[in-house]
């Protein structure tokens, strides 16, 4: 079998019935691998199994995680909310609930599997952060989130960004956690991506996404993103493990000179 055949893959998509989640689906039944689709609305289409779940619940992640069947390759965890959608939801879908869905998972995922996490470009300022995201990471629950947020000034404006540093960090953390079963995470950062969600960003972040498009010769597309989840399921990837890959039109590299000067 090729190393890019997924033929004799399961593979768990989230947020597969839309943007990149529903295209990296779509990359996926293309290569043969078998899709369980969770997400709050039905796929309509790229799924062979469709799981209903909402992220910001703890028993409704529960649920779709008993019903997922032992023997899975790979999670992709790529549902998530915009800046737009407040603090708390933010946190709790796009962290807290990612996080617990991956946890339940692991003891049903195959040796040699592969989680991928789609991260963000507003996350790349993570290693300022590493106080507040270690204060998050020891306290915060779905119970206690309000007051932790508040501890750590987490507010609507910044939630996103924190969201998405902490998720980063948390990959990095997890690099060899499951080492002796072969199971890697590893995170891709996309830049601004033309999907349903992109007027959110650009409302939330205004004049810095405007300059951050003039900067870029265009905004990505979720044909952009699949492909590179789709590579970090595949048996090609194996040896890749805590990595942040960015896939942004080259922004990560631009601020990243234009910060240090070169």
């Amino acid at each position: 079998m090729s190393l890019f055949d997924l033929s004799e893959k399961t593979i768990v998509v989230t947020g597969a019935a839309s943007g990149i989640g529903a295209e990296t689906a779509k990359q996926l039944k293309a290569v043969g691998a078998k899709v369980i689709g969770l997400d709050r609305n039905k796929p309509e289409q790229h799924v062979d199994h469709y799981i209903e779940i909402d992220l910001s619940n703890p028993a409704s992640i529960a649920n779709a995680a008993a019903e997922i069947p032992s023997g899975i390759d790979g999670l992709c965890n790529i549902a998530g909310l915009p800046p737009t959608a407040g603090a708390l939801p933010v946190m709790k879908v796009n962290v807290l609930g990612l996080q617990m869905l991956t946890m339940s998972l692991i003891e049903k995922m195959s040796d040699g599997g592969a989680i991928v996490n789609i991260a963000s470009l507003a996350g790349l300022g993570w290693p300022d952060a590493v106080d507040q995201i270690k204060g998050f990471q020891t306290k915060a629950t779905f119970e206690n989130l309000a007051q932790v947020c508040e501890e750590l000034g987490v507010d609507d404006e910044r939630s996103y960004f924190f969201a998405k540093e902490v998720l980063i960090a948390w990959t990095m953390q997890n690099r060899w956690t499951w080492r002796e079963r072969g199971i890697r995470m590893n995170c891709v950062s996309p830049g601004p991506v033309e999907t349903p969600i992109l007027k959110d960003f650009l409302e939330t972040l205004g004049e810095r996404a405007e300059e951050d498009m003039k900067v870029m010769d265009r905004a990505g597309l979720p044909t952009d993103i699949a492909p590179v989840a789709v590579f970090m399921c595949s048996d090609a990837s194996a040896w890749i493990r805590g990595a942040n890959i960015p896939c942004d039109g080259g922004m990560f590299a631009h601020v990243m000179t234009g910060m240090n000067g070169l």
